[in-house]
């Protein structure tokens, strides 16, 4: 297990803090230069396509997507496709909005906006929720158990009937499925953030790094031999 929790960590900090300095020729014969996250608490983290992350400890699982966001530079509303629940025999509990934020390239942590705020921003928040009817990734990567839909309901796409609500219940059978917004200071910029979930005795820290056209390509160009080195460690050392 000690193996696969290693291997899980490299993998992640391949897309979460992507250095992407391979000199000139060198490009096309060697591997990019990584360099592992560091979360600051106790957890793995995965790579499951290459804009889905997800990050997780013995208590709380969280999944997340971010194609449209990527795509959204300049703009000042985010949009996170996410995915929580708690692992196997962990306690049921509510989970509230200000159980996330955003922590910025600069340093900066966001709390998610309140529900007028998101309304406020009708038109910067259309506009990315058109873009994620084209660009967006499935973010199904729940551990077994949670077979269950169990919706994150903290906003209501705009021009629906749906209602918002504060809260979710959590169980470990539950895949509590939803989308966050944030309205980042100043726009999207390019960089490495983090997408902070706190559940009720830990914190889970999802990093995700918005590319640029050249970052994206060059994870794209990497990506399956990624894979293949880390299918290959795990048989290894299973």
């Amino acid at each position: 297990m000690k193996s696969r929790i290693v291997v899980s960590t490299v993998l992640a900090a391949v897309v979460a803090a992507w250095p992407l300095s391979v000199p000139g020729h060198a490009q096309n014969q060697q591997q990019p230069t990584v360099q592992i996250p560091k979360p600051g608490v106790p957890q793995i983290m995965t790579l499951e396509a290459n804009f889905v992350r997800v990050a997780y400890n013995n208590e709380g699982y969280a999944i997340m997507g971010y194609q449209a966001s990527n795509r959204s530079v300049g703009d000042e509303w985010m949009l996170l496709e996410v995915g929580v629940t708690i692992r196997d025999k962990v306690p049921n509990y509510t989970m509230k909005r200000d159980a996330f934020s955003l922590e910025i390239p600069n340093g900066m942590t966001i709390p998610l906006p309140t529900v007028e705020e998101y309304r406020q921003g009708e038109a910067a928040v259309q506009a990315i929720q058109n873009r994620a009817k084209v660009q967006r990734d499935s973010i199904n990567y729940f551990p077994p158990q949670a077979h269950r839909a169990c919706r994150i309901g903290f906003f209501a796409d705009l021009g629906t009937p749906v209602v918002s609500w504060d809260q979710v219940e959590l169980d470990p059978q539950f895949a509590c499925l939803g989308r966050l917004y944030f309205k980042v200071p100043g726009g999207i910029t390019y960089g490495q953030y983090w997408l902070n979930v706190k559940f009720a005795e830990s914190l889970v820290r999802v990093p995700f790094r918005i590319m640029t056209e050249d970052e994206e390509k060059l994870l794209s160009k990497n990506y399956k031999s990624i894979k293949k080195q880390v299918e290959a460690a795990f048989k290894k050392k299973s």
